[in-house]
Order: C-alpha cells, then structure tokens, then sequence
C-alpha cells in the first residue's frame, strides 16, 4: 500500500482491461491528451515554459485534468503530464524544449559516459512527478484512473546521444554497432534509473504504468532482441519484484514499442507487460494472432485521421472496433500514436463519442 489516501474509484474499466477481464465498452484514453490541441493548454503555456510545467506539481495536475474536464465522462484514464526525458535530466544531461527537445551537450563517445551521474536517487531528481501524481490523484477525485509512465532505455539512449529527434538515428545507431558493450552497459544504467522511477510512481499514487519505445521500430529484429528487449524485459520484471517486496499494488504495465509489430510475439510470450500497445501499420486482427488470448491489446488509429472530418473517424473507429472485437480479447482503444497539435477539440470529442458506440460489447 502506498501511504496516501485516495479517493474511491468511480470509472475502473481500464484497470479491469488491463488485467484481461471483459469491460462493457472499450476503455479509451489518448496518448498526449494533455497537450497543445488544447486551447486551455496553450494558455498555461503563454506563460510557462514546458519544463517548467512538468516540475511544477499544481501546473501539471492542472494541465493532466483539462482533458478529463473538457472531455467529462468520455475519457477512461488520464495521463500524468510529464516528458520521458525527464530520466536523462536525472542523470545529469540538459534538455531544453523549443519546440522539440535539444540536448546542448550530447553524449558523442563512450568516454562522454563519465559525464553521467554515478547514482542517481530519483526521490531527489523526479520528486516533483511524485508529487505531481499525488496530488492528481487526489484532484481526479477517482473520476478515472492515473497512468504513470516512462521512456524506454533505447529510446532514451537515442535521445542522448542524437541530441533530439532524427529521421536515421545514424549517431545512436552507429553506437549499437561500433562500441555494443558500451551501449549495452548504458542501457542497463538507463533501465536501472527507470525501475526506481516507475516503482517511486506507484508510491506516488500511479495506478497503471506504461513504458514508450518509440523508436523500437527503427531496429532490425535481431539489433531488437540484442539490444532493446533485455531491457525492456528488466523493466517489467524489476518493477514487479519491487512492488511485490515493498507491499505495494502491482499495477498493470503497458509497452508501446511503435514500430516492432514484428516483435508483438515474443514481447507477449516473454516480455512481461500486461498490455501490449500497436501502432495503425498492422491490422489488430493480426495483432491478436501474434499475442494469444492472454495479453490485452492497445490502439490503433492513425492520428492523421482525425484531420479527415466526422465521416472518416466515424467510419475509421467502426473498423478499428470491429476488428479488435472479431480478434477476441481484452483491448484499450487509442490512436497508434500520441495526438498532434493541430487537431481540432470537437473532432477528438468525436472520436471518444465514436469509440464508446461501436464498442460497446
């Protein structure tokens, strides 16, 4: 148990999703729901940089709650509002965020890994996403449950040595190939920081967590399983060990590794995650065949379709539906990736209105 008191569940569907049990409609949350299609976002931010945010408790359960308010009785889960390269921060490095995220002073050879924090105590560094979550938990008022979350450590090992975003990942990669001992002992640093993060947010109150490998699909299979899934692996089992030994809740685990539909199988088998997000590149019929009947499914719409008007998403959600029902099986509805900017409000309300139609079992 942790050791705050929070208000009784009112909307559990996704909890029991997650666990594999049958729900009366599919529960439906949004990857970055908090975010800048919002106009009560981008008011918060006139004045707030983006970091700022994040490390500000009252600013992020403000910004995690707009999207339950606006989009009241609609939405089955809220996201706590942070940034995954809060854990490379942790660890020493700089990010800033205008608009993407820059690392001033990436890490460019393995000599560069001394510039690392030795030990990182994520009670000091990431308090204020504990914090954030407590006191979210407590303003959702059991409305919906609070998922807590993480990068995962090739994602982040990406980041870092990229210095933001890229359309090759030639740097990080060319890591992979040149120096793989090296790169295999960050990434168990990375994975070892993020154990300690996701178990100190479900003290905070995280009722859910869900690990983001969102360049998973930028590896061939077998640089995968060498260098991605052992750490994922590490995370799912660690977490659950030091929930289980701690006393506390062991709370269900998503992995959304975007991209590795080509690993579904073996993550279902062998990865140790409740639930399994995918992408809109493979048809969740197939998905379902890949992982069995054990493993809850999450997705999948493309996010572009929420630009193409009422009719497109209606007709879009009604297909996703169907072939995540013919699949069997516990599902999550979700977009195959995080919503964009420029959505409008009112279409993202319809595709929740969409969602709770044509799912209902």
């Amino acid at each position: 148990m942790t050791s705050h008191q929070f208000p009784a569940m009112k909307n559990d569907l996704l909890l029991r999703a997650a666990r594999g049990e049958k729900t009366e409609h599919a529960p439906v949350w949004v990857m970055r729901q908090a975010g800048r299609y919002l106009p009560e976002f981008r008011e918060v931010r006139k004045s707030h940089e983006f970091f700022e945010v994040c490390r500000t408790p009252e600013l992020a359960k403000e910004v995690t709650l707009q999207p339950i308010r606006r989009y009241s009785g609609l939405l089955d889960a809220s996201i706590i509002f942070s940034d995954i390269l809060v854990v490379p921060q942790a660890m020493g490095m700089e990010v800033l965020m205008n608009p993407g995220p820059e690392f001033p002073d990436p890490l460019v050879t393995p000599e560069d890994i001394s510039k690392l924090s030795k030990n990182v105590d994520v009670n000091k560094e990431l308090r204020y996403v504990f914090d954030a979550i407590t006191e979210t938990r407590k303003g959702l008022d059991g409305a919906v449950p609070l998922i807590g979350f993480c990068g995962a450590p090739w994602t982040l090992f990406a980041y870092m040595i990229e210095g933001g975003g890229s359309k090759t990942l030639q740097k990080a990669k060319t890591w992979l190939f040149r120096y793989p001992e090296e790169s295999k002992a960050l990434l168990q640093r990375i994975a070892d920081v993020c154990v300690d993060y996701l178990v100190g947010q479900v003290k905070a109150g995280a009722q859910l967590l869900q690990v983001f490998d969102s360049w998973a699909g930028e590896l061939a299979p077998h640089d995968f399983d060498e260098f991605s899934f052992p750490t994922l692996q590490h995370i799912s089992t660690q977490v659950r060990h030091r929930l289980s030994e701690e006393g506390l809740t062991v709370v269900p685990i998503i992995l959304f590794a975007k991209g590795a539909n080509f690993a579904l199988s073996k993550l279902a088998k062998e990865g140790g995650y409740d639930v399994l997000g995918i992408d809109w590149c493979i048809d969740p019929l197939e998905a379902r065949r890949l992982v069995g009947d054990k493993i809850t499914l999450q997705g999948n719409m493309d996010p572009n379709v929420l630009y193409g008007g009422r009719d497109a998403i209606e007709r879009t959600v009604k297909k996703m539906c169907e072939a995540f029902r013919a699949g069997g099986g516990s599902w999550i509805a979700n977009l195959g990736h995080g919503i964009t900017p420029g959505v409008d409000p009112e279409d993202m309300r319809w595709f929740l209105e969409c969602v709770h139609k044509y799912s209902t079992q």
